[in-house]
């Protein structure tokens, strides 16, 4: 029992870590492998469709153009502007495939471009979205990704003036296509074709999104990157998750579903196919080779339909291509009636945590504006919620400091008898009215807390390029000041030292080394270990998290300094109550030269 306190320590740090590193490997992997192997069953069994979505002409052997003026120029475009959006739409196979988010920047600088959405056809990491219509043995054929359609209405894509194109198969089909935009975004496309022959034909309406070069994505191993869609699944809707590398591995992934979504995102911004949500769908997956170039794309299929002679059918099609905001994502989500749009945001496992700590912070920023003090605010809060535990846990903390003298004089009394000397401390703890387990639950209980804001620092776009003060322009980047060059005095930058085993990259800036010295602070305030081992282990435990905290996020790292701050002073307070030996009032012994 003596050591009961040490071990809730070490455990709060165990569980951490896995909470941190290792759930999706240990939680979610057998899963996925599970699902990989049931669609790899269900595929095997599947016959071509002859109405399948067709391939796009990605370029074969890696010549890739290089300027993006030149790619531009390749087609007749037609212009996008709206409040949110900037780029063009290519006439060559009707591609939405110039696009630009204009009210995000790539990086920090004020100069910085904006950050880019698709890039066109005959570039490197080419990225679009494409729709049309396909079917077996249709005279004349049906619109490619290299049909020249004709703009016969508007000329700015805009939200208040959409554009129609037109295109004749010189075969008795006439296929038109009036395109729309909202003023955030979210792409209408409506597709009318008339049947002015003299015999029926059979089409099927068709969606894809496609990028050309599987992307950098980000490596902090917590937020989504790759294939995502929902899906109807019984009588409620699920949403499946597919990263990049997994991706890879599994070539093929169908879907039936009748409403939902599906599309490609990246950590912040994502790309989704919406079909008209009462019709039913083939949905899927690709993967496919291209000379050097792994393609990968998602599609969706409508029902085929016969249109006879003299009569014409209609299908409309939606795209969002855009931020993942909350709200915007929400919006639409009640709007269309889209079943869960909103975890397109990878709210994680913990989402019922993850969510509601997000909505706080985002209504905390609009009563303080700025999201650094906002997460300070939230932090007073979650100290408030749980203070009862953590009273508890203070004075069991320090209860166990008073006690250690009698802990020491029966380990020496005891040293031969182990069984004994654990009796005489349990009747001890008894006699004293103290629980040495009282102080495990709330560490406990931080740990969902604590993951819950990694997660949302990750995965939501309001902490992108959130500034707070000073040096700090970024919250939901790691601390960009270093020791190496002494935070800036010296004139270079120290993440580009080649150091040995490449410990300049780790950035131990101001932020890291403040929680450092707040965590010894607030470990130094519980009862000292018996074991000399031990103690040592808890001594070096700051300098171990500090460089493991060292690369997350600095809304991160200040949201963990300023608890360990209140935490210190919380516990500080109780033992001056209890008149127990604290490390503040010995510190401040030592500068005064008076008994602590």
């Amino acid at each position: 029992m003596q050591n009961e306190n040490t071990r809730n320590t070490i455990a709060f740090v165990v569980i951490t870590v896995i909470f941190l590193f290792a759930y999706q490997t240990f939680v979610l992997g057998p899963q996925a492998q599970q699902r990989r192997a049931a669609q790899q069953a269900a595929v095997a069994g599947k016959t071509v469709d002859p109405t399948a979505v067709p391939a796009s002409g990605a370029p074969a052997g890696g010549v890739f153009i290089k300027d993006r003026a030149q790619a531009l120029g390749a087609a007749v475009r037609v212009p996008i502007k709206t409040p949110t959006l900037s780029g063009s739409l290519s006439l060559t196979g009707g591609r939405i495939d110039d696009l630009f988010l204009t009210q995000y920047r790539a990086t920090i600088d004020k100069d910085s471009p904006p950050v880019e959405m698709f890039r066109p056809q005959g570039m490197e990491h080419a990225y679009f979205a494409q729709f049309g219509w396909t079917g077996p043995n249709v005279p004349g054929g049906v619109p490619g990704p290299n049909t020249q359609w004709r703009l016969t209405g508007g000329t700015v894509l805009t939200p208040a003036t959409p554009v129609t194109l037109t295109w004749d198969n010189q075969q008795g089909l006439r296929f038109t296509r009036v395109v729309s935009i909202d003023d955030q975004y979210l792409f209408t496309v409506k597709d009318t074709v008339a049947n002015l022959g003299t015999t029926p034909i059979t089409i099927a309406p068709y969606g894809r999104v496609e990028r050309q070069g599987v992307p950098d994505v980000a490596r902090d191993m917590i937020s989504h990157e790759g294939a995502i869609g929902t899906f109807k699944k019984g009588d409620a809707f699920v949403t499946e998750q597919h990263k990049y590398k997994d991706w890879l591995k599994k070539p093929v992934i169908d879907k039936e579903t009748t409403g939902g979504w599906l599309g490609i995102t990246d950590e912040y911004w994502l790309a989704a196919l919406i079909p008209t949500q009462t019709e039913a769908v083939k949905a899927g997956f690709r993967v496919r080779d291209q000379g050097d170039v792994k393609v990968q794309e998602a599609n969706m299929l409508g029902g085929a339909r016969t249109i006879q002679p003299g009569s014409q059918v209609t299908e409309t099609q939606r795209l969002f291509a855009g931020a993942k905001r909350n709200e915007i994502l929400k919006s639409y989500q009640d709007q269309l009636g889209l079943p869960r749009f909103i975890y397109a945001i990878d709210w994680g496992m913990l989402w019922f945590l993850t969510r509601p700590v997000f909505m706080l912070v985002e209504w905390l920023y609009g009563l303080i504006g700025n999201f650094g003090w906002a997460i300070l605010a939230l932090t007073v809060i979650i100290k408030l919620i749980t203070f009862p535990l953590a009273n508890k846990q203070g004075e069991a903390a320090a209860k166990m400091r008073l006690l250690k003298p009698k802990m020491d004089a029966l380990n020496e009394k005891f040293a031969d008898d182990p069984q004994k000397k654990q009796l005489e401390t349990m009747e001890l703890f008894k006699r004293e009215k103290v629980n040495p387990v009282a102080g495990c639950l709330p560490a406990l209980l931080t740990i969902p807390i604590f993951y819950s804001l990694f997660k949302m620092l990750t995965v939501t776009i309001e902490m992108r390029h959130a500034p707070f003060v000073g040096w700090l322009k970024d919250l939901s980047a790691r601390d960009p000041s270093s020791i190496w060059n002494l935070f800036g005095l010296l004139p270079w930058d120290a993440a580009a030292i080649p150091l040995i085993g490449g410990i300049a990259n780790l950035h131990v800036g101001v932020l890291v080394i403040a929680y450092a010295v707040t965590m010894w602070l607030t470990m130094s305030m519980n009862p000292p270990a018996a074991d000399p081992i031990q103690r040592r282990m808890f001594q070096v435990m700051p300098l171990l998290f500090a460089f493991i905290m060292a690369p997350l996020a600095a809304g991160l790292l200040l949201y963990y300094t300023w608890s360990n701050i209140l935490t210190a002073l919380q516990q500080y307070i109780i033992m001056r109550r209890y008149h127990a030996e604290n490390p503040i009032d010995t510190l401040i012994a030592r500068f005064t030269k008076k008994p602590a």
